[in-house]
């Protein structure tokens, strides 16, 4: 997390682009773009993310857990990161995640 104490609370925006610079291995897309972020929450310097993989077998999931938690982490005003993993709903691609890996 950040070595700097801030009182700010960090910002959502900045954490979306943290999250978007996360890509999935195997499909080069961004996990914000993918739509595997459910939820943000911000409670002071806290940052609980609920996130799902696109299947709950996917090889690549410890892997994008561990970097959510450094790429969110290194946000300024971040002092603690919680990711949350979840299969409820279950993933989905959207039209536009099927159209560019030729689903539709």
């Amino acid at each position: 997390m950040n070595d700097a104490i801030s009182s700010q609370p960090p910002s959502r925006d900045a954490i979306i682009e943290a999250l978007k610079s996360v890509e999935d291995p195997e499909l080069f897309l961004d996990i914000w773009f993918l739509g595997l972020i459910y939820n943000i929450g911000i409670d002071g310097n806290q940052v609980v993310i609920d996130m799902t993989f696109t299947s709950p077998m996917c090889p690549a999931g410890p892997q994008l857990k561990h970097e959510v938690q450094q790429k969110v982490g290194a946000v300024p005003g971040v002092q603690e990161v919680v990711v949350n993993i979840t299969f409820q709903p279950p993933w989905e691609a959207s039209d536009e995640v099927k159209g560019l890996l030729g689903m539709m």
